[in-house]
């Protein structure tokens, strides 16, 4: 097989194992609440929370994972994380415990 064929067939295996249609999901923080509160996105996609609050701060924080609570982000500041693997991901906000929501992941198309 030439080294042209062997390329051309790297090269196509490579993107069909590629995740193609990855997607970026915005969840807004507003008056101490995740906008949507639950989504359902595929492995693959990334979730940004925006925090469109006037004054306060918050964070994204996968407690039940056994993940340590991460910094704040302050308004007009975002939080993104990227979703690879299938499930269901529920977080809450560190300094506003009432503050929750999930992700859910389904596996990819």
């Amino acid at each position: 097989m030439s080294m042209k064929v062997t390329g051309v067939m790297l090269t196509a295996s490579l993107l069909f194992s590629m995740p193609c249609f990855a997607k970026e999901v915005v969840v807004e923080i507003y008056k101490k609440k995740f906008i949507p509160q639950e989504i359902t996105i595929e492995a693959g996609d990334t979730v940004i929370w925006k925090n469109i609050e006037k004054r306060q701060y918050h964070n994204v924080w996968f407690k039940v994972l056994g993940e340590e609570e991460p910094g704040y982000f302050f308004p007009d500041e975002t939080y993104q994380r990227t979703f690879n693997d299938a499930g269901d991901f529920p977080y809450e906000c560190g300094p506003h415990p009432k503050m929750t929501g999930k992700v859910t992941v389904k596996p990819a198309i």
